[in-house]
């Protein structure tokens, strides 16, 4: 297909703009050939007519689809060239946030000036061994895939970082290294990495500076190779720097700085260190104050220079050194400051005294005359002498400034070779990675020599950038065996030649310097001359002869021929070297040592820029006469030579390009300039590989991807079984040139636009199948919309109709009901009104009637009332007449009788005055007296009442009568008292009237005291009412109080619960970190055991070289003896004394931690076993004594044996016996603490007595037991005596099966002892008695038992005596209590409730106490005398044991075999199986091997029962407890241990191995719990089971090292399952179309993805599933606990959900709508397995939770705030950075789809900017859940376990 033909209307291109570059626009018609004008219509909406030109006729580029828009790789382009980049670029860039692009080979990386969660160690983690395409474009990729290309290919590689200032190449670089840190697995080395960052800050220092581009510009180039081993593990680096600008140093142009080292140091001269260095403001220095700019904002250079002396600090640079370092610095700016005064023309001097060259010379250690005479002068040598010549102003100046920047290229020199000593390893290199950070191309205003170094090194670079990329062109069409054609690509080798070749510009510049009057006029002459117009890549300025312009391959550049000689020379004066030479300052000369050696082309310097090479450690010695030859060469020759090295170098290796670019100028985070990126773009060499592809045949697809993304395109019939022929078949339908594609091998190649072409060629035909299935689909919508409308319509008819039809009859009905209502109603309404008519009629008759009859009541009223005024008026006038008369004669009346009283007066005063007047009057007093004496008595009665009633009055009534009564005596005697007497009957009278009123008084008083007394108690009364409404209130008060305090109650109790829930949930969040962060310190743990162990080995393979012809011992039997680390050093030092002698590191424990929780133990066993050795040898001293009395008394001894052997037995079986009796009595006594627990019928008497008869029992048992045996042994002394020596062999045979049949080693040992006894012959004459002596024997026999038994017996009774004693006390004092507690109860029945209840709790507290103080002094007695009985009955078996050897050793064996034994028949009682195995103690090893070591998992899983192994080993366990025999019981755990580790690093790999032993160890751990006599464990048990605890050992610490071992274990099953399902995950979840036809394959570029169509080998979900069932079926076949399961289960599935979702993040293509519903679809297939295995309470779905909501974030809408919205509240379990990553990353598959907006990406960040979430960009995939081991009881019974003879435990037996 033609071109011209795709441009037809609404064809998107691309049109020249000056201000955005290229623009956008839209074809408003087809184009034909011929047409010179396109009608195009802009974006911004205008229309614009654009002219082809006309000699080219070139058409506009074309846009590309936009689904192609924002890929990865820009060769996915369908249209390649530098619109489509730069638009690509941008989009990426500004709408999507990725800064790193592929362009074929090359990684763009954009500079976002922001930093990014995207270099984190999971971002590495996720990188780490992915192919290049699989992943989102990231330097980690680039990484990635040169560190993978080292070790496949075994070359060394070079990453080639190169950009402007300032677009971000030392970051690249840095996180470029920090990778192959991070991958390259030797976390011991990986302080390379941060010894190499720890360079930067030095580097940085004395290499950057600001410029008006950079506040951190690198003013050189560096090439650092991070050497690997064969391991491909980091083990040191090596760094080479280039081109440093020494000009700097003495220049800055405006706004720039000097090197930011100069001003830390001025910075921080007010330091004590730096007061010698006598510095200032970097103001007062020539060489700082320049450019004008001596601050750069937000930098502190006194905090720069602290983290640049810590950075020398680290790198092994000293105080001494750094201080040196500072004074060579301060110097050169003191030597800045040098000023020159001329002389004349040709001459000058330095001031006498001048400070700044004083402070120089003080400073640098030299003479200040010879330093100010060299400075002004200069030696001229001639062939025959030389001379002294004084040079002008100039010339110093320059050759100061010369000097400077030669001593500061110096100490550059020197620090860099001690960073490179500090980088180095001793370690042999393997292979190497190199990373270049190197300048871009280069254009200013003004260019010079700088400039013109740093572009001819590009024009390198891109010499060897483009044949690489062209030989990786040729290499892929040869590969695919596709015909090859020339590709025609830009080949700069002319402009390499104009530079470098003979007679080119750098010979000619080296010519001139060579002449003695050269200047840069004439060598620009020369240059005019040579070149103009003879190479087509020269050019000279129009209006400047000074200048000269070259055609670069990324522009043309004017370079300024000024200062080329000089900068070329780069004079210094050898005399000025002399002097420093000379200095007395150790440093200086250090610095100018290479001056004196053979100087290598790239360790000269540059006047512009200094190309160094890589720097020995240690300098060599060069020739003497070499010295002035190699300082001459130009600066020109060296960096050509330094160059050409480079070169060699990277083309050695194999190069992978990162291009840095630089956005903007300004800084501005993810803001993009397409003038600076275009520039950048064209100068970096990358619109050249697209140039190349777009030649070739840029676009490549696999035949099934094509056939994949084209199937639409294809018929039935086109399709073929063979997928190659079908895409043929189509191609030669679809597009007729074949000169556009080719087929190769496994792809086919599309010329540029093709794809284009079949992309809307796909696009056409799905819209035109949209177009009919939409048709028929709303066709046949509206069809079912129309059948439900009529359907609806007749419906709606019928309910209408019938509901008119109701409404008819309903109408009738209510007709004909209004019709009655009617003529009801009428009725009524005429009934009413005739009755309110007649109500009317009636009502104003009465009215009317009753107004008439008022009005005749009224009337008669008024006459009735005047007759009565009337009346009443007549009356009072009669009475007020009446009144007046009366008034008037009473008042005549009054009138008359005064007069008349007057005149009688009179007369009564005449009578007074005379004698016979008084006679009279005493005559009638006498008589009144008389009748007074009466009133008074009847008085003195009333004064008795009165003083009955106020008895307060009553003395004064008293002597008031007798004042009385002495008057009237003294009246009757005598007569002249008469006037006396009157008087007193005056006052008599008036004190009556007192009393009288008194009286009166009394009685108003009293009344008034009863008005009080009512109305107080009416008072009373009201405040007794008043005091009950008031308490009244108060008990309501009362009780809302106190419902309100129990609401408060409640509330509380609700809110504590509440916060008690809350701070479990946070304790169990701490428990479960705390456990997260234990379990982690064990996987350290191991992690280093493990590395520990390796190394061990190497050290023994290193140390133990084995000779030729040396046998190799068995690597499993030396390695078990290696592993068995817990062994006891109580055993080491007593049955193995030699051991004590071997190295030290056999005896290195492999478990550190159970060592350590036993070293207490440990201590304590040994203080044990010396007191045991005490008593052994206090023991030993008697049994030699008892030898010496056994020699005189054989007889004697035997039985003293026989009675220390049966006391043994007999103490064993009573302390036991004694133990069961006190445990069952407390228990008895504890249960019933009542009053009548010591009555006779009592359950603690009836035990009491119970035991009492069972001991009297037992103790007749043990004496007919003692007598029997006795007495067979006595016999069979004798019949031992009389045997003859013939029947020695049947005699012996038959004691061997005897010796056979015993089961106890007491009893073996009781049979030597009888034996040795019946071997002695008695010393009397036994024939006295009989012939045979068996009378004697057996009365002597008798005796010495009955003396045995008897003492037996007497102690037996004082014991249980004591015991009796000892119970019956205990009974009193329990009486005691009981009386103590009933008093008690009395005491508390008198208290009050509280108070009673109050003491209550007081004495149960006392009580408890002093029980629980009583019961630890019990324990403590009892822990002491089971420890004694302990330490004797181990002492006693011990001297036992050494008897029967010695006893052995007396015995000859023929006397054992001649004489005959007679068997011994004791009868024993038959024994249940105890669930206990017994093995011998050297058959450990064997046991450990066979059950562990060489145990194969996958028999033991089918064929028997679950955990069988485990079962085994605690049944063993049991048994070592039974014997008590602690040495045996450690040694097995411990090798139990060991080989599990052992066998677990031996085969960690497999799954089966891991599960196999992670089950055992959790069942060996839950026996050890279960069995462990704990009650909490033992409430699980039955009865039998109970029976088989743990008896003598408590080995709770051997728990927690077993559970430690099983975490272990369970961190290397999850690592195990995580590689067998971290390749699955990716491909069977993301990439697996699993439901086929929903995704699309999009283009891709160079950088080949992994295809997502499943072919052989390809991992699908139901490889993920059936991996799953094969892990859930391991694991129930090896009886693994469920709830261990489920853990493991949940932990699975949040690794399937981490990869997933991380790989989600970091690929573009992978965010697509129909990928959502894929991801969906096998989320739900992963819960549909949950539920099938009944896992869905395991936590496991939960995990998937972000993976679920990623999917629905991938296809919900994105459009408006309510969407917005609804994403915020669903996307709970996705961090913010994710759910703004996914949406960026959100690329639709088809055009139908649209992209997110980036203001619908900005409301998301607004609505979240509130959460608070991790910033982590990626799920941690190496997360793993803490685990928990809950306690699982096993209800198999311990004595049903067989033992199949497949494991080969033969040696083992049950007990």
């Amino acid at each position: 297909m033609a071109a011209s033909e795709l441009y037809t209307k609404f064809a998107r291109v691309w049109i020249p703009d000056p201000e955005e570059v290229w623009k956008s626009a839209e074809l408003l018609k087809d184009y034909k050939p011929g047409d010179k004008v396109l009608l195009l219509h802009l974006e911004e909406g205008k229309d614009l007519e654009y002219r082809l030109d006309p000699k080219t006729k070139e058409l506009p580029h074309l846009r590309n689809p936009d689904i192609l828009v924002g890929e990865n790789d820009l060769t996915a382009l369908s249209y390649l060239h530098e619109p489509a980049v730069l638009h690509n670029l941008r989009v990426r860039f500004i709408d999507s946030k990725l800064i790193y692009t592929y362009c074929g080979i090359v990684l763009v990386a954009i500079n976002p000036y922001e930093q990014l969660p995207i270099y984190g160690e999971d971002i590495i983690n996720a990188y780490s061994g992915q192919n290049m395409g699989d992943m989102d474009p990231h330097i980690f990729a680039v990484a990635e895939e040169a560190y993978k290309q080292m070790a496949r290919d075994e070359r060394n590689q070079s990453i080639i970082v190169s950009g402007e200032s300032g677009a971000g190449k030392t970051v690249s670089a840095k996180y470029a290294m920090r990778y192959f840190a991070t991958v390259s697995g030797s976390a011991s080395e990986a302080n390379v990495e941060e010894k190499v960052l720890a360079s930067n800050p030095i580097m940085e220092s004395i290499g950057n500076a600001k410029t008006t581009r950079n506040d951190n510009s690198s003013r050189f180039g560096k090439y650092i190779e991070i050497g690997f081993d064969k391991r491909y593990r980091i083990i040191g680096a090596n760094m080479r720097t280039y081109l440093l600008e020494k000009s700097r140093v003495v220049f800055q142009a405006e706004e720039e700085r000097n090197y930011h080292i100069f001003y830390q140091l001025c910075a921080s001269a007010k330091l004590p260190e730096f007061k010698m260095l006598r510095l200032g403001n970097a103001d007062n220095f020539h060489y700082t104050k320049q450019g004008g700019s001596p601050v750069i904002e937000g930098v502190d250079d006194t905090k720069e220079m602290a983290h640049t002396r810590q950075a020398c600090t680290l790198l092994g640079i000293s105080e001494s050194y750094q201080m040196g370092i500072f004074r060579i610095l301060a110097g050169i700016l003191h030597l800045g400051n040098v000023a020159f005064t001329s002389r004349d023309s040709d001459s000058c001097t330095i001031p006498p005294k001048h400070e700044p060259l004083s402070i120089f010379s003080d400073l640098m250690g030299v003479d200040y005359e010879e330093m100010c005479h060299w400075l002004c002068h200069r030696k001229l040598a001639t062939a025959t002498e030389t001379y002294i010549k004084p040079i002008s102003k100039l010339q110093a100046t320059n050759a100061r400034d010369a000097l400077a920047k030669h001593i500061y290229a110096k100490l550059f020199n020197w620090i860099v070779d001690h960073v490179n000593q500090a980088l180095h390893s001793a370690v042999k290199q393997h292979s190497f990675i190199g990373v270049l950070d190197i300048y871009g191309f280069e254009t200013f205003e003004i260019n010079s020599f700088e400039q013109f170094c740093i572009n001819y090194a590009n024009e390198k670079l891109q010499q060897q950038f483009n044949m690489h990329v062209f030989k990786l062109e040729q290499e892929e069409y040869m590969k695919e065996q596709i015909p090859w054609t020339l590709i025609d690509f830009y080949d700069n080798q002319p402009c390499i030649n104009l530079i470098e070749s003979k007679l080119g510009i750098l010979d000619l510049l080296d010519e001139e310097c060579k002449m003695p009057k050269g200047t840069d006029d004439t060598w620009a002459q020369k240059l005019y001359n040579t070149h103009l117009n003879k190479c087509a890549l020269f050019e000279k300025p129009r209006l400047s002869n000074k200048a000269f312009i070259i055609q670069h391959f990324a522009d043309k550049v004017e370079y300024q021929c000024e200062g080329f000689l000089e900068k070329n020379k780069d004079t210094v004066f050898e005399e000025q070297i002399k002097v420093l030479k000379s200095s007395k300052f150790k440093m200086l000369p250090e610095l100018f040592q290479d001056d004196e050696k053979a100087i290598s082309p790239t360790s000269a310097t540059s006047s512009g820029r200094m190309p160094l090479s890589r720097t020995p450690a240690k300098p060599t010695k060069g020739r003497p006469g070499q010295t002035a030859k190699e300082h001459k060469k130009t600066v020109g020759h060296q960096f050509r030579n330094s160059l050409h090295l480079l070169m060699e170098t990277l083309n050695a290796t194999t190069p992978h390009y990162v291009r840095c670019i630089k956005p903007n100028d300004f800084k501005f985070p993810f803001t993009f300039d397409e003038k600076r990126a275009v520039q950048q773009l064209r100068a970096c060499g990358v619109l050249e590989t697209i140039r190349i592809s777009a030649a070739g045949f840029p676009s490549r697809w696999t035949y099934q991807e094509f056939f994949s993304r084209y199937r639409v395109l294809m018929k039935q019939k086109d399709v073929l079984s063979d997928r190659k022929q079908t895409c043929k078949n189509v191609l030669e339908k679809l597009i007729l040139d074949k000169d556009k594609y080719q087929f190769g091998k496994t792809k086919i190649f599309f010329r540029a636009g093709q794809v284009a072409y079949l992309e809307k060629l796909r696009a056409d035909k799905l819209r035109a199948a949209c177009i009919r299935i939409q048709k028929t689909i709303r066709g046949w919508l509206l069809r079912k919309k129309y059948l439900r409308m009529r359907k609806a319509a007749i419906t709606v008819q019928r309910y209408v109709r019938g509901y008119q039809a109701r409404c008819y009859a309903k109408f009738l009905r209510r007709t004909k009901a209004a019709t009655i209502i009617q003529k009801y109603w009428r009725m009524y309404i005429v009934r009413r009104k005739y009755k309110i008519r007649r109500t009317a009629t009636i009502v104003l008759q009465s009215y009317l009637r009753g107004y008439l009859a008022r009005n005749r009541y009224r009337k008669m009223l008024r006459e009735h009332k005047a007759v009565i005024i009337q009346k009443w008026v007549r009356g009072w006038l009669a009475r007020t007449g009446y009144k007046r008369s009366m008034h008037a004669i009473i008042y005549l009346q009054c009138c008359f009788r005064r007069m008349m009283a007057k005149r009688e007066l009179k007369k009564l005063k005449i009578e007074a005055r005379s004698v016979e007047r008084y006679k009279k009057l005493h005559i009638g007093m006498e008589n009144k007296i008389m009748q007074l004496q009466r009133k008074v008595d009847e008085q003195n009665k009333d004064y008795k009442c009165l003083m009955e009633k106020l008895t307060t009055l009553e003395g004064i009534y008293n002597s008031e009568t007798e004042k009385l009564r002495s008057d009237l005596e003294r009246l009757q005697l005598s007569e002249e008292e008469a006037k006396v007497a009157t008087g007193r009957v005056l006052s008599l009278q008036e004190e009556i009237a007192k009393l009288r009123k008194d009286l009166e008084q009394t009685q108003s008083e009293k009344k008034s005291i009863e008005e009080r007394a009512d109305k107080y108690k009416q008072e009373t009364e009201q405040l007794v009412s008043n005091l009950k409404e008031e308490n009244t209130l108060l008990k309501q008060e009362k009780e809302a109080l106190n419902h309100l305090i129990v609401e408060q109650a409640k509330e509380m109790t609700e809110t504590m619960e509440k916060k008690l829930v809350e701070e479990t949930k946070q304790l169990e969040l701490d428990l479960n970190d705390e456990r997260l962060r234990y379990q982690n310190l064990l996987n350290e743990f191991s992690r280093l055991e493990e590395r520990y162990d390796d190394l061990k080995e190497e050290m023994t393979l290193m140390v133990n070289v084995p000779k030729p012809g040396h046998k190799r011992t068995d690597s499993t039997h030396s390695s078990n003896e290696s592993e068995y680390t817990f062994s006891s050093e109580i055993a080491e030092t007593e049955d193995m004394p030699l051991r004590t002698e071997e190295p030290s590191e056999k005896k290195v424990p492999l478990d550190m931690s159970l060592f350590l929780k036993l070293q207490k133990r440990v201590t304590e066993l040994e203080q044990e076993k010396q007191v045991m050795q005490d008593e052994l040898d206090r023991k030993e001293e008697q049994v030699l004594r008892s030898k010496a009395k056994e020699e005189e008394r054989p007889q004697i001894r035997g039985a003293e044996l026989e009675y220390e052997s049966l006391k043994r037995q007999e103490l064993e079986s009573e302390n036991k016996k004694l133990k069961n009796e006190l445990n069952e009595l407390r228990k008895a006594l504890s249960e019933k603490s009542a009053p009548e627990v010591t009555a006779p019928g009592a359950p603690a008497y009836r035990v009491l007595m119970e035991q009492l008869t069972s001991v009297s029992e037992e103790l007749d048992v043990r004496k007919e037991e003692v007598l029997i045996l006795r007495s067979q042994l006595v016999s069979q002394k004798e019949a031992i005596q009389h045997k003859d020596d013939k029947n020695t062999m049947t005699d012996s045979t038959i004691l061997l099966e005897d010796v056979q049949k015993m089961k106890d080693k007491g009893e073996i040992a009781q049979a030597y002892i009888g034996l040795k006894e019946t071997n002695r012959s008695p010393a009397m004459d036994c024939h006295e008695l009989n012939e045979d002596g068996e009378l004697w024997l057996v009365y002597e026999g008798l005796k010495q038992a009955n003396r045995l038994l008897e003492s037996q017996l007497q102690s037996q009774k004082r014991s249980h005596e004591n015991e009796a004693e000892a119970l019956r006390g205990e009974i009193q004092s329990l009486k005691e209590e009981n009386n103590r507690q009933q008093q008690l109860l009395a005491q508390n029945l008198q208290l009050p409730p509280e108070a009673r209840i109050e003491a209550s709790l007081q004495h149960e507290i006392t009580r408890l106490t002093n029980e629980n103080l009583d019961l630890m002094e019990q324990l403590e007695k009892q822990d002491k005398t089971v420890r004694k009985l302990k330490k004797q009955l181990k002492v006693f078996a011990k001297k036992i044991g050494e008897l029967e050897v010695g006893q052995m050793e007396n015995i000859s064996p023929g006397q054992i075999i001649d004489e005959p034994i007679r068997p011994v028949n004791i009868p024993r009682k038959e024994k249940d199986f105890q669930g206990m195995l017994e093995y011998k103690k050297e058959d450990e090893q064997k046991l450990v091997k066979n059950l562990i070591l060489e145990l194969k998992p996958r028999g033991v899983a089918v064929n028997l029962i679950p955990g069988l192994p485990a079962y085994i080993l605690f049944m063993c366990v049991r048994h070592a407890d039974y014997l008590n025999d602690d040495q045996k019981v450690r040694s097995l755990l411990t090798s139990t241990i060991n080989s599990i580790k052992k066998v677990l690093k031996k085969r960690g790999d497999d799954f089966e191995t891991v599960s196999f032993w992670l089950s055992n160890t959790c069942r060996f751990l839950h026996c050890l719990k279960q069995y462990s006599g704990e009650e909490g464990f033992m409430k699980h048990n039955t009865s039998r089971q109970n029976e088989h605890c743990l008896t003598n050992f408590d080995l709770a610490e051997y728990r927690q090292v077993l559970s430690d071992l099983a975490i272990q274990i369970y961190q290397q099953l999850v690592r195990v399952l995580e590689n067998i399902l971290q390749p699955m995950i990716v491909s069977g979840m993301l990439e697996h179309e699993t439901i086929q036809g929903v995704s699309g394959v999009k283009p891709t570029g160079l950088r080949k993805r992994t295809s997502s169509i499943a072919d052989e080998g390809t991992y699908t979900l139901d490889s993920i599933l059936r991996q799953l069932n094969s892990f859930h079926s391991v694991m129930c076949q090896h009886g693994m606990d469920p709830e261990l399961i489920k853990q493991v289960v949940k932990q699975m599935f949040y690794i399937v959900g981490a990869i997933t979702l991380n790989n989600l993040l970091l690929r573009k293509d992978m965010c697509s709508w129909s990928k959502g519903m894929q991801i969906r679809y096998n989320v739900s297939q992963l819960e549909e397995w949950l539920r099938d295995k009944n896992l869905m309470n395991s936590g496991a779905k939960e995990t998937l939770e972000p993976l679920i909501q990623a999917a629905q974030l991938l296809q919900v809408k994105k459009k408006t705030d309510d969407d917005a919205e609804a994403i915020c509240s669903m996307c709970s379990a996705l961090t913010t950075a994710q759910i703004v990553k996914v949406l960026n990353l959100y690329t639709p598959v088809n055009e139908f789809e649209e992209r997110v907006s980036v203001s619908f990406i900005r409301t998301i960040q607004m609505r979240l900017r509130d959460r608070k979430d991790s910033p982590q960009l990626l799920m941690d995939a190496k997360h793993i859940f803490p685990v928990t081991f809950p306690f699982n009881p096993s209800s198999l019974a311990l004595e049903t376990i067989q033992i199949p003879a497949s494991l080969g435990l033969g040696f083992i037996s049950r007990v």
